[in-house]
């Protein structure tokens, strides 16, 4: 998504933002999804089945905490430093 609004002209801090508003809906979609899953997996399952969901729950709390939280905040910092301000670093 970031890719797409520096390739339409968007300055790299808007680009984030903007890349990020996007995304979040979908990222949020595809956790609630598994999330789901994990809990009928705990609910149905038996021993290790149980554990692989909630091992399952556990890891999907901490990567969705960590792509809203500390992912965003690297990036935001990243576009800040001249050095790594520029758009070829960011895959555009």
């Amino acid at each position: 998504r970031i890719k797409e609004d520096l390739r339409s002209g968007k300055s790299l801090r808007a680009g984030i933002d903007s890349g990020f508003k996007r995304a979040f809906m979908t990222i949020l979609d595809a956790n609630i999804t598994t999330m789901i899953a994990a809990l009928v997996l705990f609910k149905f399952g038996t021993g290790s089945v149980q554990g692989f969901a909630l091992t399952l729950a556990i890891g999907l709390v901490a990567s969705m905490f960590t792509a809203i939280t500390f992912t965003h905040y690297m990036l935001k910092w990243t576009a800040e430093t001249n050095s790594l301000s520029h758009s070829k670093y960011y895959g555009v």
